[in-house]
């Protein structure tokens, strides 16, 4: 990329942050650019209210052609000062399935297979100081998303904490996640899980680099949401990934329970072959066909083959015997990073974001209620929802809808992750439930799937579409960003902020739950939590 004319580019800049305060209240004037070190060459920045940001350094080689499945290598060296001003591409995908308010697909940046790219925010270079890395890992499944959304601009976490943020993309769906070791051979014997090898090379590239922006590389925290909570959980079952991280934060991550078993995950990889008329020998043929072809024919194997509990999103990360020997929580936590503290939680109504295109999810009578529980639960469908009917006695049908399905899709399997960890009986565990209601959308939405990431970017006026902006978000912001920002400094979220905040276990399930009044409470839905475990045969 060529760089910039300083003139222009500060002309710029300085239109942006203006055009931000409507959301902001206070201007920050960008300062100047700011220069660094990396192992392979020198980036340019800038700096903005004394927080230096780098948008779109290249942390390994373009994925395309023969290096498409195959895992990450690193970028070229480049000679001179490569600018670090725009965000980079994102990886292939379909936006098109994005849920409305999907903040890890916002203002998406333009796709292209050359996505081995991080941003990062640092309050200084090179200066001695050694600050907790808080290593963020998007949303969107292993299907869509980037690091790139104005949602998770790290500014205000460094500002807060004295922290350094870095935001990565990674190859997904079927380019980051087609097992293709039964069909091309050893060569592709990676192929399954290369999304997730990105992800450990972005932190090897922190392990080498982040001295220069100010970091510990011995104090990293992954944290991610969505997909990216789940990302964080398959970390920790990773054996490439020992040593590179210190603590894990799992926001509504709890798909990472059960991945993709080898079986299925060849399924998929044969029926991608045959989406791109290609037989099992042409699995090279694959590398040399334009990304978009890949895209398509993913959309239309996952149109014909939707995604269950049992089979996750299809395209994701795969138990291949090597890169992930097991499922991360399943029939046990994963034994290989016990000391690693993790905090692991979700919204009390996450599934409303997705019913916004779906009015009549929101004014349900008691046979449509009946019907959907049906759809979702089969035969214990009734059994389930007169336990959710006596503990919530003044739930309508539609609350109770999407009470069951938000613990069915993310709070009974959070809450057994919590158990399982907790049960290597090494590093702490601590468990949250988050149940502020945003008054957005009339507050119809209460606590949906992504509310609680501005609280923990302490970004509630970028993310006014989220959480209206108002005093109250403020203030709880400052809470939870807090906390979020102790445990990436010392492993344990303890502050002055909130209530004291105890470490998970199977006997008393202490539950951070985070509102305008938080509090601590011992396993906070009791009965709603054994019903639905039970359907999902946890219990």
């Amino acid at each position: 990329m060529a760089p910039i004319p300083r003139r222009r580019f500060m002309q710029q800049s300085a239109l942006a942050v203006l055009g931000s305060n409507v959301l902001l209240k206070s201007t920050y004037a960008a300062d100047g650019f700011v220069t660094a070190n990396t192992r392979f060459g020198k980036v340019r920045g800038i700096e903005t209210g004394g927080i230096k940001a780098f948008k779109g350094i290249a942390y390994g080689a373009d994925t395309s052609g023969p290096n498409r499945f195959m895992p990450p290598l690193n970028p070229q060296p480049w000679s001179g000062v490569r600018d670090a001003l725009e965000y980079g591409h994102s990886a292939p995908q379909n936006t098109r399935t994005a849920p409305p308010l999907a903040l890890a697909s916002r203002n998406l940046p333009v796709q292209g297979e050359d996505c081995l790219v991080l941003n990062l925010w640092t309050p200084a270079l090179n200066d001695g100081r050694k600050r907790p890395v808080m290593f963020w890992c998007h949303g969107g499944g292993f299907t869509v998303g980037s690091g790139s959304s104005p949602d998770f601009d790290g500014s205000n976490l460094c500002r807060r904490g004295d922290v350094v943020v870095v935001a990565i993309h990674h190859r997904l769906n079927a380019l980051g996640f087609s097992f293709l070791a039964e069909l091309g051979g050893s060569d592709f014997a990676a192929s399954g899980n290369v999304g997730m090898l990105d992800i450990i090379h972005a932190l090897r590239w922190v392990r080498d680099n982040i001295g220069e922006f100010g970091g510990d590389p011995n104090n990293v925290t992954v944290f991610g949401q969505s997909g990216g909570g789940a990302k964080a959980g398959v970390l920790l079952g990773m054996p490439a990934a020992r040593g590179l991280f210190h603590r894990a934060i799992m926001q509504s991550g709890a798909r990472s329970l059960r991945i993709v078993d080898r079986a299925q995950a060849h399924r998929n990889a044969d029926l991608l072959l045959k989406k791109l008329a290609l037989g099992k020998s042409d699995v090279r043929k694959a590398q040399e066909l334009p990304f978009s072809s890949i895209v398509s024919a993913y959309l239309s194997v996952m149109a014909d083959n939707p995604p269950t509990v049992e089979t996750s999103e299809g395209f994701a990360p795969v138990v291949d015997g090597t890169n992930v020997p097991q499922h991360p929580f399943d029939p046990v936590a994963s034994p290989l990073m016990p000391d690693v503290p993790l905090i692991v939680g979700s919204n009390r109504t996450e599934t409303t974001v997705f019913s916004m295109g779906d009015p009549a999810s929101f004014s349900l009578d008691e046979a449509g209620l009946s019907s959907r529980i049906v759809a979702l639960l089969g035969q214990q469908a009734e059994a389930v929802l007169q336990t959710y009917r006596r503990v919530n006695p003044k739930a309508t049908p539609s609350d109770l809808f999407f009470l069951i399905g938000s613990d069915h899709r993310y709070t009974g399997p959070a809450m057994k992750t919590a158990e399982r960890r907790a049960a290597l009986g090494k590093a702490p565990v601590y468990s949250y439930f988050f149940t502020w209601e945003t008054p957005i959308e009339n507050g119809k939405l209460k606590s949906p799937h992504s509310l609680d990431v501005p609280f923990v970017f302490d970004n509630v006026r970028i993310s006014s579409h989220m959480t209206g902006g108002g005093a109250d978000a403020i203030a709880l912001a400052d809470r939870v960003s807090s906390a979020w920002i102790a445990f990436a400094r010392t492993g344990d979220p303890n502050t002055t902020k909130l209530p004291k905040w105890p470490p998970y276990d199977a006997q008393h399930r202490s539950t951070m739950v985070l509102n305008d009044a938080s509090r601590v409470e011992k396993d906070p839905i009791r009965e709603q939590r054994i019903a639905i475990q039970q359907v999902l045969g946890f219990a």
